[in-house]
């Protein structure tokens, strides 16, 4: 329950003055001993507190899980494994598990998606880090487009795909290699292209440091650029940008 939802509680006479007055006094957080669960992230931000699972105990994870999803009805993690999938299974049984991505997620159904996001790779072995940036944007409520598999070696196959790239609010270009395809992306499109570099290459790519290089020096203004193989950082920022456009399309809208 939100701020809000209590103030029109008190207002309709469903919930006491006193009552609210423990709800505003809590901590901003759960101190759980080893973690502090920032529970009021999602006031604060807009986004809920997602889980980082990699390297985290087993005990620790799946408590944490439990919590989270007591607190928010939903709860999404990052760098998950199969093994710590079966863990969080027992305790959360509606928990998926996407192998690909790597996203451990107990979800809504139903979420309603707005606005469009666009996701574009290069080849197919960027797709991991990719879904992870759809995943993350779906989950934050945001319609999500895949175009996979667009790179420079073959781009006909992303002019193909260009009506909806100008239509969509952000633009997601996920690459390896040389990075090449943010730049043309940004190009073409009048809306942000968020650049993933990521680690997949020959030995001078130098694990994404040449991808990373390339979209940095970008001469499209449009460009900016996460961490290598940061999808989430990526999926988290177009959400925030597909917001912004959705909001001032309501507004206008109204005129």
């Amino acid at each position: 329950m939100d701020s809000r939802r209590v103030l029109e509680q008190v207002r309709d006479g469903s919930l006491s003055i006193a009552e609210a007055e423990r709800y505003f006094n809590r901590k901003a957080y759960e101190d759980m001993g080893y973690a502090k669960l920032d529970t009021y992230r999602e006031i604060r931000s807009g986004f809920p507190e997602v889980v980082y699972c990699s390297n985290k105990p087993d005990a620790f994870l799946q408590s944490i899980y439990q919590r989270l999803a007591e607190r928010h009805g939903e709860v999404f993690g990052t760098r998950a494994t199969q093994t710590q999938y079966e863990l969080v299974r027992q305790a959360l049984p509606e928990v998926v598990y996407d192998p690909v991505a790597r996203t451990l997620k107990l979800e809504r159904s139903d979420k309603k998606r707005d606005g469009l996001v666009a996701v574009c790779t290069a080849g197919t072995a960027d797709v991991p880090v990719a879904e992870e940036a759809a995943q993350t944007a779906e989950f934050f409520g945001c319609h999500v487009e895949r175009m996979y598999d667009v790179g420079v070696s073959g781009i006909h196959r992303l002019l193909d795909k260009l009506p909806v790239l100008q239509k969509a609010n952000c633009v997601v270009a996920v690459a390896g290699m040389e990075g090449a395809i943010a730049s043309v992306i940004g190009g073409l499109v009048r809306n942000p292209v968020i650049a993933v570099p990521t680690s997949v290459g020959y030995g001078a790519s130098f694990h994404g440091m040449s991808a990373l290089l390339t979209m940095l020096n970008s001469c499209a203004n449009c460009v900016s650029v996460v961490n290598i193989d940061n999808g989430y950082g990526a999926g988290y920022i177009a959400t925030q940008i597909n917001r912004l456009a959705v909001g001032r399309q309501d507004d206008e809208q109204k005129y």
